[in-house]
């Protein structure tokens, strides 16, 4: 049996970090599903669309990874998947009880999923999307921290 983990975020942008996570997990998974939660109510800089497109080129040549967009419940959408497991990065302690909260919660709404988490790789510890977009709106040199279509993107978007 294929051992399954959906990798699910935002991804807004996908960053390095991202990249990291998911080829990682692929040593413990013989698939991982990058997923984006479609959330309307929150304010994303790229469309889901893009952030699909944005991953895709990004992780091309890795083999195994699948993107997908859900709504509603991760577990649900695990479960519909075959999934056996979400994979979930932490980069420090600040990340843990948030995460130990999902984890709970979705162990509470199905006993058959599991939460895996993987601590970001040390170069990647203090990169977050939030952080990198305002990095790059205010002209900061983010082309490290992505992917070069993900830079080439954001500048875009700041006009820059």
């Amino acid at each position: 049996m294929r051992r399954i983990a959906i990798y699910p975020g935002s991804f807004d942008p996908v960053t390095n970090g991202h990249i990291d996570i998911a080829k990682r997990g692929l040593r413990l998974f013989d698939q991982i599903i990058i997923a984006i939660l479609h959330n309307p109510g929150k304010k994303s800089l790229f469309t889901v669309d893009e952030r699909l497109e944005m991953l895709s080129e990004s992780m091309s040549g890795i083999d195994n990874v699948e993107f997908d967009t859900f709504d509603g419940l991760l577990v649900e959408y695990a479960q519909k998947r075959k999934a056996s497991a979400v994979l979930r990065g932490m980069r420090a302690v600040s990340d843990f009880e948030y995460e130990f909260q999902l984890a709970l919660m979705n162990r509470k709404l199905n006993r058959d999923i599991e939460t895996v988490f993987l601590m970001t790789g040390l170069r990647w510890i203090f990169t977050s999307s939030s952080i990198i977009k305002e990095a790059a709106q205010f002209g900061g040199d983010i082309s490290d921290m992505v992917p070069p279509g993900v830079n080439r993107r954001i500048k875009t978007k700041f006009g820059s």
